[in-house]
């Protein structure tokens, strides 16, 4: 099964603070996500690139359009997970992503892409041919909480992530006692505003004016700073 997501997403670095505030303000207007539970719940991603680095690198320069291919799951327990390839140019962005077992993800987490060929989605066998024509590897794992709202029109998504963590020394991506070393400062959040064609006025003045201005946040380019040394 695949999925195609086009919609605009703008990213905002806040103080633990400043995300309780936010929580209050939004709630009236927008559902809480029935995956949040109490305290969030786990994304933890296994992020591909070139060999020379080239989606990081070109993040980093400004390259517009650019891509991101990265292999997504929610718990190491999780019995599927998701393949994504997100493009994004200028403030849009179209992320597709194909539905896979487990036993496939171990698969492409090991570096073996021929396994997309077997499968009849188109986008499997796009994948594929980007993954190995431009010899992708495993690079990095990501993770983080989430706590996220939501509202089904204009496909308004609202998600507060913090506890940024990753490695590249183990990219044991089902691992559950997999370690990673700290990306965030403590107290740090990742804010993200997603919405398709207009963002309602209501959840604009929830947010209120005393935003910072939007950045070009990529978890993936932060976590890379231990190999990268000092190149963010």
């Amino acid at each position: 099964m695949s999925l195609d997501v086009t919609r605009v997403e703008l990213k905002y670095r806040i103080s633990q603070i400043q995300a309780l505030h936010l929580h209050a303000r939004i709630a009236p207007f927008l559902q809480w996500d029935a995956h949040n539970g109490s305290r969030g719940y786990l994304v933890r991603s296994l992020y591909f690139d070139t060999l020379q680095d080239s989606d990081f690198e070109e993040k980093l320069d400004g390259y517009d359009p650019r891509r991101k291919i990265r292999l997504r799951l929610y718990g190491p327990e999780g019995q599927t997970a998701k393949l994504e390839l997100k493009e994004k140019q200028n403030r849009g962005q179209r992320k597709r992503s194909l539905l896979l077992s487990r036993a496939v993800a171990l698969e492409l987490a090991r570096g073996r892409f021929d396994l997309l060929r077997g499968l009849q989605e188109p986008l499997a066998g796009q994948l594929y041919w980007l993954l190995k024509s431009r010899a992708y590897l495993p690079k990095c794992v990501v993770q983080y909480r989430r706590i996220a709202y939501q509202s089904p029109d204009n496909d308004i998504r609202l998600t507060f992530d913090q506890e940024l963590c990753a490695t590249e020394a183990n990219l044991s991506l089902f691992d559950p006692r997999l370690i990673l070393y700290p990306v965030d400062r403590p107290g740090e959040v990742t804010l993200e505003v997603k919405y398709n064609g207009f963002l309602f006025s209501s959840v604009k003045q929830a947010l209120g004016g005393g935003m910072p201005a939007a950045e070009s946040v990529s978890k993936y380019c932060m976590a890379r700073r231990i190999s990268k040394h000092g190149r963010i």
